[in-house]
C-alpha cells in the first residue's frame, strides 16, 4: 500500500468515528427505505459477470442492515425486485429468484435474527413469484411472527402503483358488496388496502448508484419522506456513506407541507 493511501484510509476512518459520534446523538430515523440500485453497473466496473454484481449487492445488504440496527433504526423495508425487473433477461431473473430464495432460507438459520428479534415481511405480487420463492417467503415470515425488535421488509415483485390499483380494487368491492360505504374511505382506511398497513412510512428513503428518482418505490407511503441520493453503486456502499445519508436527515427541518 503506498503511503498516500494510508494517510487517506487513516483520514477517512477518523472522519468515519467523528461523523458516528455525531449521528448517535441526534435524532435516529424510526424506518429507512433503501432503492439498492447499481449491482450490474459495479460489476461492469470490476469486470464481473452481472450475477456476481448481485451477489455482492445481496452481501452488501447484511452490512447495511447491522449499521442500521447498531444506531437504532427500528425498520428497514429494501426494494429487492420491482414489477419493472420481470422484463429483464430471463437468466438474469431466473437467477435473482434463486439468489432471493437462497437469501430467506439463510435467513431463517441466522442466529442473529433470533437474537436481535428480526421480523421479515415481504411486500409485492407474491403470486406472480415462482414457488419456490413463494414458499420460501412463507417460510421466512412465518418462522420470524413472533419477532418484535426491528422490522426488515423486502419488496420483491413490488411496484407503487400496482399496489395502489390492488388497494382500490379491493375498496371498490368492499363498496360493491356493502361492506363498506364510499365515504368512509380516507387515508386511514386506504391504507388498510395496501399490502401492509402496519408498516410505519418511511422518514428516509435511500438510494445509490447517483440516480435521483424514486422508481415506483413506496409512492403512497413516501409522500413526506426525506430523499437522499448517494453517488456510489450499492455494493460499493460504505460505513460513512451511510453514515453521511443519515446526517442529512437529521439536518433537515421536517414540516409535513405546514
Amino acid at each position: 500500500m503506498r503511503i498516500t493511501d494510508k494517510i487517506g484510509d487513516i483520514a477517512s476512518g477518523v472522519y468515519e468515528k467523528v461523523l458516528w459520534d455525531e449521528v448517535i446523538t441526534g435524532p435516529i430515523p424510526n424506518h429507512v427505505a433503501i432503492i439498492t440500485d447499481g449491482n450490474r453497473r459495479f460489476a461492469i466496473s470490476r469486470g464481473l459477470s452481472s450475477n456476481e454484481g448481485h451477489v455482492r449487492g445481496k452481501e452488501k445488504l447484511e452490512d447495511v442492515l447491522e449499521w442500521c440496527r447498531e444506531i437504532g433504526i427500528k425498520v428497514v423495508t429494501v426494494y429487492g425486485f420491482s414489477t419493472e425487473n420481470f422484463s429483464r433477461n430471463p437468466e438474469e431473473v431466473q437467477f435473482l429468484f434463486e439468489l432471493i430464495t437462497d437469501s430467506l432460507y439463510e435467513l431463517i438459520e441466522d442466529r442473529r435474527v433470533k437474537d436481535n428479534g428480526i421480523r421479515v415481511k415481504v411486500l409485492g405480487k407474491i403470486d406472480a413469484l415462482p414457488k419456490k420463492l413463494r414458499d420460501a417467503i412463507k417460510k421466512a415470515e412465518e418462522e420470524t411472527s413472533s419477532n418484535n425488535r426491528f422490522r426488515l421488509n423486502l419488496a420483491i415483485g413490488y411496484g407503487g402503483r400496482t399496489e395502489i390499483i390492488d388497494a382500490v380494487k379491493r375498496i371498490s368491492e368492499d363498496v360493491k358488496s356493502g361492506r363498506m360505504e364510499s365515504g368512509d374511505i380516507s387515508e386511514d382506511t386506504f391504507r388498510k388496502y395496501l399490502y401492509d398497513g402496519t408498516i410505519p412510512d418511511p422518514d428516509l428513503v435511500l438510494r445509490t448508484s447517483g440516480e435521483e428518482r424514486v422508481s415506483n418505490f413506496l409512492l403512497w407511503q413516501s409522500a413526506y419522506s426525506e430523499l437522499y441520493f448517494s453517488d456510489v453503486n450499492w455494493p460499493d456502499l460504505k460505513k460513512i456513506d451511510f453514515l453521511r445519508a443519515i446526517h442529512s436527515y437529521q439536518s433537515r427541518k421536517r414540516r409535513y407541507g405546514s
